[in-house]
């Protein structure tokens, strides 16, 4: 499909900003939800031949298509687009920290904050779950439990060879 440069181009920006394209898959649409100056016929377009060169990774699911760039796509498109090395997609962007940024709570890797580590540590030791008092786990010695078919696929059958 021919698609005018100025479109293509404002196409693969959009996707190298943002390094995903999500489109709804209707050929018909008059615009294009995110690039609301485009058809979504030109969006689909263009997405699918990048997809057919291995620049990008598409999914599909409940009629919207996903476009993933690609190591090879942001080289490609760095080249088309004349960009430097040092821009890079967003989805390749580690988050940055903030100064006013809420801290953690205080028990975040352990326990819970406002409880002892012991309270924990006796929850599983205390009597009636196992361990406490140099009692085992588990079931004793004497459990020997008695499997007699029953329901479902070991159910006793009648007829046609089938297990009695």
């Amino acid at each position: 499909m021919l698609i005018p440069k100025k479109n293509r181009i404002a196409i693969y920006e959009h996707l190298f900003r943002e390094g995903v394209m999500v489109a709804y898959k209707d050929f018909n649409a008059p615009k294009h939800p995110e690039l609301e100056s485009l058809p979504n016929l030109q969006v689909i377009k263009a997405m699918q031949s990048l997809k057919s060169r291995g620049y990008v990774t598409e999914t599909y699911n409940w009629r919207h298509y996903y476009w993933y760039l690609n190591n090879e796509g942001i080289n490609y498109l760095r080249e088309f687009l004349h960009l430097p090395v040092e821009i890079v997609p967003t989805t390749l962007r580690r988050a940055v920290r903030q100064e006013g940024q809420r801290p953690r709570p205080k028990g975040f890797g352990g326990a819970p904050s406002g409880r002892p580590e012991e309270d924990r540590s006796t929850y599983r030791r205390a009597d009636g779950f196992g361990g406490a008092e140099g009692k085992p786990a588990g079931a004793g010695s004497d459990f020997k439990p008695e499997f007699r078919g029953g329901f479902g696929r070991g159910a006793p059958r009648g007829g046609r060879g089938g297990p009695q």
